[in-house]
């Protein structure tokens, strides 16, 4: 069994083609939907927009491992041990809360 304790041995395996294979398989079981948001009743699905910036597709769902990979590398491949989630949903999962840009036409005055 694999262990996923550092950076190197992470960056390994989601470069895989297995991890690849796996992850679309769950995109696909879950319909391209964020389950987290589901669960409270809204719908968060893969606008498949490009950023120029980047110059790749903007990245709107990920597929996350309910068991953490680090601590349970025996489901690291295991579809049940998967689920859809968008990037929000995800970053709150392992506690990485951003402030969101705050509007500075926010206090304008209202026309």
């Amino acid at each position: 069994m694999s262990e996923y304790k550092t950076k190197e041995q992470k960056r390994k395996f989601y470069d895989g083609q297995c991890w690849k294979a796996l992850r679309e398989e769950a995109k696909s079981r879950d319909n391209y939907e964020c389950q987290e948001c589901k669960r409270q009743g809204k719908v968060t699905i893969d606008m498949n927009e490009y950023s120029e910036s980047a110059k790749r597709k903007k990245i709107k769902l990920v597929v996350h491992h309910i068991q953490e990979i680090e601590h349970h590398p025996e489901l690291a491949l295991e579809l049940d041990n998967l689920e859809t989630v968008c990037v929000d949903c995800h970053n709150k999962e392992h506690g990485r809360l951003f402030d969101k840009k705050q509007n500075k036409w926010a206090d304008d005055e209202k026309w």
